[in-house]
């Protein structure tokens, strides 16, 4: 598993597209407990093994979005990059998403068999940034020990659209494997993206 640093979190962004504002989709509601609402967002009974399961069953990996109230990243991830179709519809077909709240009361039952409160799942998975991603791939599901040691990736800050979207392919191509380099994939894609002619808006 996989720690990288906020140094995207803060970096400038190119990213290929010819959306403009109009081709947005809505801009998401604050639910009772403070979180941006995405409806197409897994809403299980918080048992992390068994929600490996239904995306493995589906073809596709498991992504935990640890957010909080009031995080502005949080607010940046949902009202940016959540609202580019097709980082959504990229993010629906490959990955079975779970949210999570950093300050949460939910019991939640981790890989590892151990229930507690959301809020003391996350201070056991070391989790301090919001948004934080957890990249769990279906291959884990014969693997064992809690839900951080069997990801593969975790992503602890904002990630710009480019980037952001960029690590959805890496992950779901399992480019990661035998080494791979998120740097080298992310120059590797942008260049690809220019020599197809695509558009490039700075975001």
């Amino acid at each position: 598993m996989r720690i990288l640093t906020s140094f995207f979190a803060i970096a400038g962004l190119l990213f290929a597209t010819g959306a403009s504002a109009s081709d947005r989709l809505p801009e998401p509601k604050l639910g009772d407990n403070g979180l941006h609402i995405q409806d197409w967002f897994y809403e299980g009974f918080l048992e992390l093994e068994d929600d490996l399961a239904t995306a493995a069953d589906e073809g596709k990996d498991l992504l935990i979005i640890v957010e909080q109230p009031g995080c502005p990243y949080c607010r940046e991830m949902h009202q940016v990059n959540l609202r580019i179709p097709q980082i959504v519809d990229y993010m629906k077909a490959n990955y079975l998403v779970e949210q999570l709240d950093m300050r949460g009361s939910r019991e939640v039952t981790d890989m590892d068999g151990t229930a507690m409160e959301e809020r003391a799942l996350v201070r056991k998975w070391g989790v301090t940034f919001t948004p934080t991603l957890i990249f769990i791939p279906k291959e884990a599901i014969d693997g064992s020990g809690n839900a951080k040691e069997r990801a593969v990736i975790v992503m602890p800050g904002y990630f710009k659209p480019f980037h952001f979207d960029t690590m959805m392919h890496f992950i779901a191509e399992d480019a990661y494997e035998n080494g791979g380099d998120f740097q080298r994939y992310l120059d590797d894609r942008a260049a690809r993206l220019r020599a197809e002619g695509k558009d490039v808006d700075i975001w």
